[in-house]
């Protein structure tokens, strides 16, 4: 669990609250925000190998790279296949960055502030919590779209019961500002990673391959859609505008 500096109080709307359980909703939140970002990632890898098999060894190394941890990575698994990269990002308890580890912390962190937040939220934690937990005891496989769906699904529902039954004050606030600061982290990553790793030659740069990863990248973070809805090309400035902007 990341540690606490310090308990200075907040004060809103007559209420006060430490830093400490301040701290506690930020990092709640960030880290399931985490998790749903890991799933659509490989979702999309999944998705994008079927348009390019010719290229499935180099998939999946990057998405390593965008979590800043290919280092500890290198040091656990012998190499970037598709196995030990889902392994890894999935269900690996000793990484602390993995949909499993990160809702384990952040069932954790809503336990220890369950007088803050509504029962709503936590029952909808501890449900997400135990569905990623029972999937990885049960051996479910980890290239299963529908598992990553259903990741994807807990998280919604999550966001919406904090937003539901929570009081809009500080708590709320907090929990906002992890989910949306690191959905801004994720997103400056992976375009990084796109930039610079993802096309194999400077001859890939606006043929269809590039127009399928660009995709790939706004399906990661849910962009495509809504991409598409306020432009018609794939163009490199129009896509980092859309996200960056």
């Amino acid at each position: 669990m990341v540690r606490v500096c310090g308990e200075s109080p907040f004060q809103k709307d007559g209420y006060t609250m430490l830093s400490r359980v301040a701290h506690l909703i930020y990092w709640m939140a960030r880290y399931v925000e985490r998790a749903e970002n890991l799933a659509r990632f490989i979702d999309v890898t999944l998705q994008t190998i079927l348009d390019q098999p010719e290229n499935t060894a180099g998939q999946w190394e990057p998405l390593v790279r965008a979590t800043g941890d290919e280092e500890w990575f290198e040091q656990h698994y012998d190499s970037f296949s598709s196995e030990n990269v889902r392994q890894f990002l999935t269900f690996d308890r000793d990484y602390h960055s993995s949909i499993r580890t990160s809702l384990s912390v952040a069932r954790e962190n809503a336990r220890t502030v369950r007088e803050v937040i509504s029962s709503e939220v936590w029952e909808q934690l501890n449900a997400y919590y135990h569905f990623v937990r029972d999937a990885a005891e049960r051996g479910v496989s980890a290239t299963s779209a529908e598992f990553y769906d259903s990741v994807k699904q807990h998280s919604h529902l999550f966001n919406g019961t904090v937003d539901a039954t929570m009081t809009h004050g500080t708590g709320w606030h907090f929990a906002n500002i992890g989910r949306l600061l690191e959905r801004a982290d994720k997103t400056s990553r992976i375009l990084d990673v796109k930039y610079f790793t993802l096309l194999r030659t400077v001859q890939d740069v606006d043929t269809t391959s590039d127009d399928l990863l660009w995709s790939a990248v706004l399906r990661s973070v849910s962009g495509f859609e809504m991409f598409r809805k306020r432009f018609h090309a794939l163009t490199i400035h129009r896509i980092v505008d859309f996200l960056i902007l």
